[in-house]
Parts: C-alpha cells; structure tokens; sequence
C-alpha cells in the first residue's frame, strides 16, 4: 500500500473541502491530503485504519484520544461495507484523507453504484450486520462533524465524514502580566 501525499483533490477526481482563508492564516503543518488504494479484502480493514491513524499521528494532526478513537472508528466502518458490498464490482478501494487547518475529512471510495443509507430503525438480534452507518453517523454527530456519499464519474461513490479539529490557540497579545 502506498499512501501518496498532497494529492489535489482534482487530481483525484474528487471534490475539494473548502479552502481557509490563507489570508489570515498560514497553513499548519499537518494539513494536505494523502490518497493510497487497497485490494477489497478483509485484511484491508486493519491496514487502512493503522495507515490512516499512523499517518495522522506522523503529521502530528491535533486530534483528542477520543476523536482519533472515533475516527479510526468511521474509517474501520467505511472499509467494511466497501468490502462487504462492493467486492463484486470493484477490485480496489481508494481512501482519501484530507486535514485542513480546521477538519480532517476521510473518504472510503468503490466502484459500486448503490447508496448506503444507515438504517431508521435497530436490526432485530438475528442481524449481526446494519449497525455501520449508525455507528457512523453517531460518532460524527458527537463531535459535531458531517458525512455524506458522493457519485463518482466512473458510476461508483465516495462516501466521507468530516470532523472538526479544535481551534488553534491565538497568540497573546497586548501586555505581559506582571511586566511594566
């Protein structure tokens, strides 16, 4: 697997997150976007979450313990249906991470039409499968993030979650106590 890094969004094909305001701010290190492809495998599930947490940890992306735990969470979610539905359509999966000054946004792209939509109701116990996208859609309202599922021009999609990075620390002005 090999992760290329600040890969446009248009490069990819995809849709780009929107811009900051580069006049106030400069970029932080961390930002930029990596996109890597896996086979649609079972073991591809660990590998894209270990690759996408160490590359966030390696950027030193400022993640809580709680977010990071919640995204390699959406990202473990995001892969197994693509591996579970998709695998008759597509051979690989591509995986986009975005970080932004702001958010850090991660899509799970196949070449499968069809739309998940997580389920209204909870599946009866004979269901061990259907909690996914709940669990998704969940863990992204709790930390006031966004998902959504976009087609793609070669008929597949791409679903993403976005969630928010906590905002920078301004640098103190005005005088320094105890000075003067």
């Amino acid at each position: 697997m090999e992760i290329r890094g600040d890969v446009s969004p248009e490069q990819a094909g995809r849709t780009p997150m929107p811009a900051p305001d580069r006049r106030l701010a400069r970029p932080r290190p961390y930002e930029g976007t990596w996109r890597f492809t896996v086979p649609v495998r079972d073991v591809s599930v660990p590998q894209v979450r270990h690759a996408v947490r160490d590359l966030l940890l390696r950027r030193r992306v400022p993640l809580s313990g709680d977010v990071l735990h919640g995204l390699m969470l959406i990202v473990s979610e995001l892969v197994t249906n693509a591996v579970r539905h998709a695998a008759l359509l597509s051979t690989e999966i591509g995986v986009e991470v975005a970080v932004g000054a702001d958010r850090v946004r991660v899509g799970v792209e196949d070449g499968h039409p069809y739309r998940p939509a997580a389920l209204a109701f909870a599946p009866s116990q004979e269901h061990l499968g259907g909690r996914g996208l709940l669990l998704v859609k969940a863990t992204v309202a709790e930390v006031g993030g966004s998902c959504e599922v976009e087609q793609t021009a070669s008929g597949g999609k791409v679903v993403w979650a976005t969630l928010p990075l906590p905002s920078p620390v301004p640098p103190a002005s005005g005088p320094v106590p105890g000075v003067g």
